[in-house]
């Protein structure tokens, strides 16, 4: 808040400073630009993978570690980022909890909103966030409703919500816990322009798209699904088919803990298939559900919900998923976070498949990531031709005090919004090289 100026001559020589300052940083030149990036690069810094004793994966031999180049953007609005290159060339994107060019969104309560935005240019340091508007839906039976798979393909996007409970900041057992139940999935809404209008899903939270959960508030499989990233205008897709991954939970739990299942938190990784379209994006007699390996070692897939098998089963150290294919390298990447206790620090890692299906390797398990890193994705758009430079996608630092733990920005750059930090994807020789120095 403001209070009134006591010297008149002061507060217009502040206003004319004001407006200065503004005009200087409106014309910022693509040279100076160029040179603040150039100021942050420094020698790439290898992330130490240090994975529990329980991890299920072996190293990767052909990625294996994570370097940050110290290039990161600065785009201080919203979180929730998940960029579908589509065929006009553009980045299109859900977003929420925050504000877009002075519009504001929030994915809790009745009254539940979720943004839609359009992400323009070709530097990851200097894209133009353009908001494209709101849509309402209410969460009831749950109490948020947040976006998650975004797919823009052919000139359709499909833009899916999940449900989240009880509430966004409650206390158990004398501590604070953050949307502790991951709710299910009540399909998509779809626009045929680019966003500007839409046709709402025929689902709802008490009637979602896939058959769960058994009961209110009990665990889900399908949660929070996001589409795999095939490129623009999925064009690597290996069967024209949309893929989407959700992390989620069993009924019968053999480690349960408190908020096991929540928007960041989970038990396994599933994964599912549909032909894009229309009348099939919210028609669940359409999906294939992944099974399994039959003896030979070949995928499974079925049509019938139960017999769904999941894709990584790693209990107690599964939360938000998403997958990348990384077509330089002929490379699927898989990020995951292990956020709980929903709102201290989180621990994020990334695993590598030459097959959708697996089996997958670890490329690096980041402790304290952020250090409080989500919704980690890689956007094809920014993978270099090669394939050993990439731009990872994420928010962080959303609750840097809820529990009274102090959270720091690392790497360097971590903030709530969008944040877009250069990686390098290493191999061996590149690993030696960086540890040598």
């Amino acid at each position: 808040m403001g209070t009134k100026a006591k010297v008149p001559r002061e507060a217009a020589r502040l206003i004319l400073l004001g407006i200065a300052m503004a005009v200087s940083s409106s014309n910022i030149s693509a040279a100076e630009k160029a040179g603040k990036a150039q100021s942050q690069k420094r020698m790439p810094k290898i992330w130490p993978s240090q994975p529990p004793d329980d991890c299920p994966f072996e190293q990767s031999n052909d990625i294996v570690g994570i370097a940050f180049t110290g290039v990161h953007s600065d785009y201080h609005v919203a979180d929730t980022w998940y960029p579908s290159w589509a065929s006009d060339g553009n980045l299109y994107s859900p977003w929420t909890d925050g504000q877009l060019e002075g519009v504001r969104c929030s994915s809790g309560g009745r009254n539940a909103t979720t943004g839609q935005a359009v992400m323009i240019g070709d530097d990851p340091l200097n894209l133009k966030l353009k908001n494209l508007g709101l849509v309402k839906g209410d969460p009831t039976p749950y109490q948020g409703r947040y976006p998650c798979g975004s797919l823009v393909y052919d000139g359709v996007w499909y833009y899916g919500t999940y449900c989240l409970g009880p509430a966004g900041r409650i206390e158990h057992e004398g501590m604070v816990w953050n949307w502790p139940v991951l709710g299910p999935i009540p399909g998509f809404r779809v626009s045929t322009d680019y966003g500007k209008t839409w046709i709402d899903t025929p689902h709802t939270p008490a009637k979602p798209l896939f058959p769960e959960p058994a009961e209110f508030m009990g665990p889900v499989k399908i949660g929070a699904p996001h589409f795999v990233d095939f490129g623009k205008n999925m064009e690597h897709s290996p069967d024209g088919k949309a893929y989407l991954v959700g992390h989620g939970a069993e009924i019968n739990d053999p480690k349960p803990r408190y908020a096991n299942l929540s928007w960041i938190t989970g038990d396994q990784v599933y994964l599912v298939r549909v032909k894009p379209g229309i009348e099939r994006i919210n028609d669940v007699s359409k999906y294939e559900f992944f099974a399994g390996h039959d003896d030979e070692g070949k995928p499974v897939w079925t049509k019938n919900f139960s017999k769904m098998r999941p894709l990584i089963d790693w209990n107690n150290n599964c939360g938000c998923v998403t997958m990348t294919y990384n077509a330089p390298l002929k490379k699927y990447l898989m990020c995951v976070t292990d956020g709980w206790p929903t709102c201290a620090k989180m621990s994020s890692y990334i695993l590598e498949s030459d097959r959708i299906t697996g089996p997958w390797r670890l490329v690096s398990y980041m402790e304290d990531f952020g250090e409080q890193g989500y919704f980690l994705d890689i956007p094809t758009k920014f993978i270099s031709e090669d394939g050993r430079t990439a731009w990872l996608c994420y928010s962080a630092n959303f609750a840097r005090r809820w529990r009274d733990v102090e959270i720091r920005e690392n790497p360097p750059g971590s903030h709530y919004g969008l944040v877009l930090q250069e990686i390098k994807l290493l191999d061996k020789k590149m690993y030696r090289e960086l540890k040598g120095k």
